[in-house]
């Protein structure tokens, strides 16, 4: 195979469609947008307008509440805890805080606080000091002989 031989797969590549060019291409004079009209002019978006009746996302009823003062956590697995363990990147043998997961890049920032959820395996016997916890993950720190003490976020 020579480098002038080389070809896309058939049906891989299509042209595109020349509108406005003329009787015998099949799309010309108004370029199939039909006569007149506001969808035959340029810069029209009407996405949820149903030609006055009443469109769809305002029949159905609002549901819901979003609460305004919510606390968003940053969320940390056991598992992801034990492999930064394991890659030396948390010392398990002192406490580990919030400060501690975030200067070792287990937590990009944390928000409100770091909440411990128990996803994954820890073995490692561990004393961790974070705003939250489920109750799965305290279990699950018990078991492997650490603690998880919860600490109250400073109000600021």
């Amino acid at each position: 195979m020579k480098l002038h031989e080389l070809r896309d797969n058939p049906g891989a590549t299509k042209s595109r469609k020349r509108v406005g060019r003329g009787p015998g291409s099949g799309s010309g004079k108004m370029g199939g947008r039909g006569i007149k009209g506001q969808k035959s002019r340029s810069g029209v978006a009407i996405n949820g307008y149903e030609g006055g009746q009443m469109p769809l996302y305002q029949r159905l009823p609002k549901r819901g509440f979003n609460k305004p003062n919510r606390k968003a956590f940053a969320v940390i697995n056991l598992g992801l805890i034990q492999k930064f363990i394991d890659l030396g990147k948390i010392d398990a043998g002192s406490a580990i805080t919030e400060d501690a997961l975030i200067s070792s890049g287990a937590v990009r920032r944390k928000l409100d606080g770091v909440r411990v959820l128990a996803k994954g395996e820890i073995t490692s016997k561990v004393d961790l000091q974070v705003t939250g916890a489920s109750k799965s993950a305290v279990e699950a720190v018990e078991k492997a002989g650490g603690t998880l003490a919860i600490v109250a976020v400073a109000a600021e």
